[in-house]
Formats: structure tokens, C-alpha cells, sequence
């Protein structure tokens, strides 16, 4: 979708969206009303977990949470009107997630949007799911363009300049696993159950970090690129040496500092280039992994040493939503920016197209990172 030529709001009146969230293996459906200020009002936010499901796989299977989608979406989309306590008539538009994600999940989800916005002759808007996770924290808190922005999930890892809406210049990404996707498959070779991260934090909270020596992976690197595969590996074989819950519990401890360490330092000097850009300084972590604990005390203290606000949405925010689905939608509404019914799902969707085009992090028909 195009960008626009200015985020200037078109719309002088509140805007009431219904969102839908089902990238992977969560089936959300929220109402979101946005204040011609720009102040956001979450209505309702109903999340549908699938952990259950995929628990005895160790992971998510994508067979299973698209149909799952299937199974549930109506009625969470109808529970979240209730809660709201407005009807069909009251929307003003439907957001759908479009990817990156599970393409059979988004498909699910983007297909049921299209479906209630021709029935209702509603304008539709298809949403970049990282763009969601973007905005995530405008949804409680003020957070005015430009801000520095750590999305840190599952599926991605990346830090960018918000320039506004729909206007997001990558400043670097993993080149191989994602911080989230490192947590839970680690975890997975400490024997925790799905889903790994919170497990893993558990876990490392009776531990000694200091007792395991981990790679320091892009040791010397001055740009803001992540890698997490190499600490993965290290993890896995040290996995198989621990005998007792101390050991893995001092394992997971430092598995954690390892990876709250790489991401405050790229953040460290993400946040100087930042500050030569712009004068805001305003700093925004996102995404499932921004939940944990150690990580968040990091980059507060990070934020903190170069004079920047930090601002991480509420923890149930923070993990796959669609408040943060409404609220995208809502801003690209109000600036006029809708989408047709032939939009399509997108398994990969880099918010920044043209630096992800100019200087791709995957060589062509590689598996990597979604973003």
C-alpha cells in the first residue's frame, strides 16, 4: 500500500474499527475508536489462544491454527461487537492483519474482513502486522512521530525510525533468528513446554548468569544487526551437560543477559544514529519479547543513558493483538488510505519495502526472519 504524501488526518470525527489478528496462533478481533487528537479508546480486545493445541508439537503447526481461525473467528469477532457495546452500523471500518505471518492464518482472517466489509459496505484496510506492533504503544500512552522503534517477537527482530504512518526506514534486523524464536527454541532443549520465553524467565529467575559463558555473536559489529543463531547453538549443546534444575535454571539465567545484552547494545547505537536525525527522543519497544522482564530493565537503562523516553506497551499489548490491528487501521483510515477487496495475504512484508528490496537480509528462496 502506498504511503502518503503527509500524515495530515482528513477526518475531523472518531473513527470506530474493528480489528482482526490472526497471523499465527492467537484468533483476536478488537474495536478500537480513534479521537480526531489522535487519542486511541480500546473498546474491546478478545485474544483466543491456541497454546493447548500446539502444546504436544512444541511449536506452532500451521495446519492446525489455520483451522483453528476458521473455527473460531465469527464468534470472536461477534463477542468483541458485544463487549464493545456497538453494532455493525457503528463501524466506520474493518482492519485485518495481511501478513507477515502464517499465510493460512492470514488468510483466514484477512478473507472473514473482507467478507463483513462488503456486507456491510465498509471500507476495508489491510494492515502490515509488524505496522500493528508499531503503534502498539499509542493505544495507552501518547507516542508522537518520530520515534525509535525495537520490535522484538517471535518471527521478527528489527529496529526502525517511525517516521509516521505507514512511514518506517529499517536501521537493521537479524540476519538469522529472531530474539523470541531464540528464547523458545532454547527453552525447547531445556525441556520447558510451549510457549518456551515465558518459561525460560521463569525459570532463569533462581539462576546465576554468570556461571555459562555464551558467543557473543557480531562481536565488534557497529551496525544495528542482530544474530541469534549462534548463541543458539552454544545453548543447545550446553543444554545437554545439565544434570540438575540449577543448572538449568543458571543456564536459562544466562541465556536471558545474553540476549537482553545483544539487544540493548544494537539499540545503543540505533538510538545515536537516531539522535542525529531527528530532535525527538522518544523510544518504543514492542512485540512479545518486550514482556520480559530483564529485557524491558535493559533498555530502560539503555533509553536512559542517551536521554530518551522509553515506552513499552502494556504486557497484554505487547504479545499478537488486534487492538494494535484497529488502531493501524484507524490511522490509514482517517488519512484516507483503504484497500480493496483484492488485497492479498502476504506470508512476508517488510515495513520498509525499499530498503528490504535495495539490500535484502535473505539471499532469494531462503527461509529466514518474516520481516
Amino acid at each position: 500500500m502506498p504511503a502518503p504524501p503527509a500524515n495530515r488526518p482528513q477526518e475531523s470525527r472518531s473513527l470506530t474499527v474493528l480489528g482482526l489478528e490472526t497471523s499465527c496462533d492467537e484468533t483476536a478481533a478488537a474495536v478500537v475508536r480513534l479521537d480526531p487528537d489522535g487519542r486511541a479508546e480500546v473498546l474491546s480486545s478478545i485474544v483466543a489462544s491456541q497454546h493447548e493445541a500446539h502444546r504436544p508439537f512444541g511449536g506452532v503447526v500451521p495446519e492446525i491454527a489455520a483451522r483453528s481461525h476458521v473455527e473460531r473467528i465469527d464468534a470472536i469477532a461477534a463477542r468483541a461487537l458485544t463487549e464493545a457495546g456497538v453494532g455493525p452500523e457503528a463501524l466506520d471500518g474493518v482492519a485485518a492483519t495481511a501478513g507477515p505471518g502464517l499465510i493460512g492464518g492470514v488468510m483466514v482472517g484477512l478473507s472473514f474482513a473482507k467478507a463483513f466489509a462488503l456486507a456491510r459496505g465498509l471500507p476495508l484496510v489491510a494492515v502490515n502486522h509488524l505496522e500493528g506492533h508499531a503503534v502498539s504503544a499509542r493505544l495507552t500512552a501518547p507516542a508522537p512521530y518520530p520515534f525509535l522503534l525495537l520490535l522484538v517477537s517471535g518471527g521478527h527482530c528489527q529496529l526502525l525510525s517511525v517516521e509516521g504512518v505507514g512511514l518506517c526506514k529499517r536501521l537493521g534486523s537479524t540476519l538469522d533468528d529472531a530474539a523470541g524464536e531464540a528464547f523458545d527454541k532454547i527453552a525447547k532443549t531445556l525441556g520447558l513446554p510451549y510457549p518456551g520465553g515465558p518459561e525460560l524467565e521463569r525459570l532463569a529467575r533462581g539462576g546465576d548468569a554468570a556461571r555459562f559463558t555464551l558467543p557473543r555473536m557480531l562481536a565488534g559489529h557497529k551496525g544495528c544487526d542482530f544474530s541469534f543463531s549462534g548463541l543458539k547453538t552454544a545453548a543447545a549443546r550446553l543444554a545437554e551437560t545439565c544434570e540438575t534444575d540449577q543448572d538449568r535454571a543458571d543456564l536459562a539465567a544466562a541465556v536471558q543477559a545474553a540476549i537482553a545484552a545483544q539487544l540493548a547494545e544494537r539499540t545503543s547505537v540505533a538510538m545515536r544514529s537516531f539522535a542525529q536525525a531527528h530532535e525527538a527522543r522518544l523510544f518504543v519497544v514492542a512485540g512479545g519479547v518486550a514482556a520480559n522482564a530483564l529485557v524491558r530493565e535493559r533498555l530502560k537503562a539503555t533509553a536512559d543513558q542517551h536521554g530518551f523516553t522509553f515506552l513499552a506497551p502494556p504486557l497484554a499489548y505487547c504479545t499478537d493483538n488486534a487492538a494494535m490491528i484497529a488502531l493501524a487501521g484507524a490511522e490509514r483510515l482517517a488519512l484516507g488510505m483503504t484497500s480493496g477487496l483484492d488485497a492479498a495475504a502476504r506470508p512476508r512484508w517488510p515495513l520498509d519495502e525499499a530498503t528490504a528490496a535495495a539490500s535484502p537480509l535473505m539471499s532469494t528462496g531462503r527461509k529466514g526472519a518474516k520481516a
